[in-house]
């Protein structure tokens, strides 16, 4: 298992906090999916099929790029 923290700079509220979650989680082989909105970062544990990749293309198809 892999863990990954991106930085997600447009974090500004819990309406984000839960669009990023649920888009995460719907992806194959995501097992942990934590936003924090304080510090703008989310944290994802995943195997694959998933990937950094596919995670960043995720965050960047729903509007919060990660930095």
């Amino acid at each position: 298992m892999l863990t990954s923290t991106y930085s997600i700079p447009n974090i500004s509220c819990m309406h984000c906090v839960n669009t990023i979650k649920i888009a995460i989680s719907s992806l194959e082989g995501v097992d942990f999916v934590d936003a924090n909105m304080p510090r703008k970062e989310l944290l994802v544990e995943y195997d694959a099929p998933a990937s950094d990749e596919i995670i960043r293309q995720k965050l960047e198809s729903i509007g919060y790029p990660a930095g």
